[in-house]
């Protein structure tokens, strides 16, 4: 499916005897919120159920005047996950959309054959999983650990391409949309080696793609463990951070009880305190590799168009960039002083 067929059948020209044979047959959504999430929903949202179809059907009439070759999913559910995650803002949520595809097409090494058994390796290690549990805000926590990483292996662009699957499942949930995610990130036994992958490019990709292109609520991400060197991670990342997700992060040290003040005990594994039992991996793996036919239909439907090109929905980043480069400048300084 391409956005081009699709915006020109939702547009049919006036007075033609078949209009209604030539709107593509969507599918029709259906709301799996809980009474409560909507409330929750229509009070952190702005999300009214008597207007959802009308606010989704308004960004779907902007993406086919504004970007008509953007090659997007144009169904209900799928515009309504921007929607949610713009707080119902027509404006910024057809800049998120926008931003997602341009992620997806300008980044080839993590975007091209995604899917979830071309990343084994990576769930295998245990370098990303999600814990079993909720915390008490029906928030999945997603568990980030990258001693698990043997750089020798595969290229750091193989982690967070495993990140990102896991976010792409995780967001066909309405209930993950509304509630958002919580990150847990161990950062226990990273070397400076290791650090030094994860410079200023790969920075600003993985930032960007978190936090203005893809449509999800992180709500607290929550360091333990972390090293003196990861003041020098930090000082890489902390420009290209909007303040409101800058004010998210917690460090907590090896300070367990102050992890629990954020993520209760009850939902964490023993290694971290909790007394949910051993982390186990297992789990999330094989729900994500048996979801790989789902991804892979969804992806399907976000086609590049032969006619376009991904930098024509670029705004132009010239001042991100002059940002990229120097913070490159001063990456090796600051790692080697903080290590």
């Amino acid at each position: 499916m391409s956005g081009d067929s699709d915006c020109t059948r939702t547009s049919p020209s006036a007075g033609s005897p078949s209009d209604n044979e030539l709107l593509p047959d969507r599918p029709k959504y259906v709301c799996s919120l809980s009474p409560d999430l909507v409330t929750k929903a229509r009070e952190e949202l702005q999300e009214k159920p008597e207007w959802r179809l009308r606010d989704v059907q308004a960004l779907r009439d902007m993406v086919c005047k504004d970007y008509p070759s953007l090659g997007t999913c144009l169904d209900d559910a799928f515009l309504l996950r921007f929607l949610r995650a713009r707080k119902f803002d027509y404006d910024r949520a057809l800049q998120l959309l926008v931003n997602y595809h341009t992620c997806r097409r300008t980044w080839p090494e993590v975007f091209n054959n995604l899917k979830p058994s071309a990343i084994k390796p990576v769930l295998e290690s245990g370098f990303v999983t999600v814990l079993p549990h909720r915390d008490p805000e029906g928030r999945h926590v997603v568990c980030i650990r990258p001693d698990r990483w043997t750089p020798s292996n595969y290229p750091i662009t193989e982690n967070i391409r495993a990140i990102y699957l896991t976010l792409e499942k995780l967001i066909q949930s309405e209930e993950t949309q509304v509630n958002g995610i919580v990150i847990l990130a161990d950062y226990k036994g990273v070397s400076l080696s290791k650090a030094s992958h994860f410079g200023p490019f790969v920075a600003k990709k993985v930032i960007g793609i978190l936090q203005d292109g893809f449509p999800i609520r992180i709500k607290a991400v929550n360091i333990i463990n972390e090293p003196r060197i990861f003041k020098g991670i930090f000082a890489i990342i902390k420009p290209f951070l909007k303040e409101k997700i800058a004010n998210r992060f917690f460090l907590h040290g090896c300070d367990l009880s102050s992890l629990h003040q954020n993520i209760p005990p009850v939902i964490l594994p023993a290694e971290y305190g909790g007394t949910a039992g051993k982390l186990d991996i297992s789990a999330w793996n094989e729900l994500l590799l048996a979801s790989e036919e789902d991804l892979l239909r969804d992806f399907s439907q976000l086609v590049l168009p032969c006619d376009s090109s991904p930098h024509d929905m670029l705004v132009s980043g010239d001042a991100d960039e002059k940002q990229c480069d120097d913070s490159l400048r001063g990456m090796k300084p600051q790692l080697y002083y903080c290590y």
